[in-house]
């Protein structure tokens, strides 16, 4: 059986769910879970080149958004752990920041020998799939692990 769960959080309602199932599955199956967030960059893909008239950035505000994407992060990594740790699940945060999620994603499974990865699914099919992607498929699509889709609940 599975002895750690790397979980994916961006702090949505849909990742709750993912947090929610993967809490449940390792209290049943003893496993300890890693919650993790992806921060983004302030300067986007480094494989996306911008080009046109340059841009002038005040420094402070690169340095307020990775200050407030951090405090967003161990916002919901503390949520998530404290969830688990009533329900008397080991479980610990990691956050990182990088503009390819999946890479990401893959790397903290890795860098924390998690055994399966558990994530939510947006469900996107069609137009919306292709335009939009998905970090799910993408990670589905790299992955040397088992990895565990949620799909999204109906709302009540």
């Amino acid at each position: 059986m599975y002895r750690h769960l790397l979980v994916p959080t961006d702090g949505s309602e849909l990742s709750q769910q993912a947090v929610e199932s993967a809490v449940a599955m390792a209290r049943e199956c003893g496993a300890s879970i890693t919650f993790f967030h992806v921060q983004p960059s302030f300067y986007g893909r480094p494989d996306v080149a911008l080009y046109g008239e340059g841009l002038v950035l005040d420094p402070l505000l690169s340095e307020q958004f990775s200050k407030a994407n951090a405090d967003f992060a161990a916002s919901i990594l503390d949520a998530a752990k404290e969830q688990a740790r009533q329900q008397g699940v080991l479980a610990d945060g990691d956050t990182c920041v990088n503009p390819v999620i999946y890479e990401a994603i893959l790397e903290a499974a890795q860098e924390h020998h998690c055994d399966l990865i558990l994530m939510a699914s947006h469900g996107r099919r069609g137009l919306a799939a292709l335009v939009l992607g998905s970090e799910t498929a993408r990670v589905l699509t790299h992955a040397q692990l088992p990895v565990l889709v949620i799909p999204s609940r109906p709302q009540d």
